[in-house]
């Protein structure tokens, strides 16, 4: 039973390690994952490698071709903007759970978060700011007490990694971002869950919107 955990953490981690590398544009779309290779790499035996490139498939991040190789098959505009549909239905239902659910020491997070996050969008600093835009994410995920919900979300929101970091390191994107990041919170923290769903919602779509006129990162 201990070795199988063990297998099965293996397995995760480097589940993780090459989903994090394809959606960074590490391998190249249409690029073959070779076995043998990616063992060397990540220093582990075949079988996780196997397992997490089953992973990687079933998330549509992989194509396994029988008889010959599995290929990176990375997140097209389509994906993209089918992600942002459902991700702005799915952030409206989630605030509406927070406004529910969310605790005091949740709230107090969510409130430096956007403290923080205006100091770095008024001095530039993208790194910093797509960091924080996640964290902010990530507190609504879990504080909505609904495991799926937040499960579905955060991988949604690291499928559109690179594009959310190309539209965040423009200044002006970054301070509208966290002036919708602090309406979303103050519906949320006076329990108003129409007014937080409305607005997470069209946080969302406003974000997609920003990414259709700057245009997607290359593959």
């Amino acid at each position: 039973m201990e070795k199988e955990r063990k297998a099965s953490s293996l397995s995760s981690q480097v589940f993780e390690q090459l989903r994090e590398d394809i959606l960074n544009g590490v391998y190249q779309n249409h690029e073959e994952l070779r076995e043998m290779a990616l063992c060397e790499e990540l220093g582990v035996s075949r079988t996780p490698v196997r397992e997490a490139l089953r992973q990687l498939a079933l998330e549509g991040l992989v194509d396994i071709i029988p008889n010959k190789g599995a290929y990176v098959s990375c997140i097209t505009e389509k994906d993209v903007e089918d992600i942002y549909m459902m991700r702005s239905l799915l952030e409206g239902l989630c605030a509406r759970r927070c406004c529910e659910h969310i605790s005091a020491e949740k709230m107090e997070a969510m409130e430096e978060n956007i403290f923080l996050a205006e100091f770095h969008a008024k001095k530039g600093h993208a790194e910093q700011l797509a960091e924080l835009d996640g964290s902010f994410h990530e507190i609504m995920y879990e504080s909505c007490e609904s495991r799926m919900l937040a499960h579905t979300l955060h991988d949604f929101h690291e499928y559109v990694k690179r594009a959310r970091r190309r539209t965040l390191s423009q200044q002006k994107r970054g301070l509208e971002s966290n002036q919708e990041h602090r309406l979303i919170m103050e519906a949320i923290k006076n329990r108003d869950a129409d007014l937080a769903e409305r607005l997470a919602n069209e946080h969302v779509k406003n974000a997609y919107r920003n990414l259709l006129e700057n245009g997607f990162p290359d593959a």
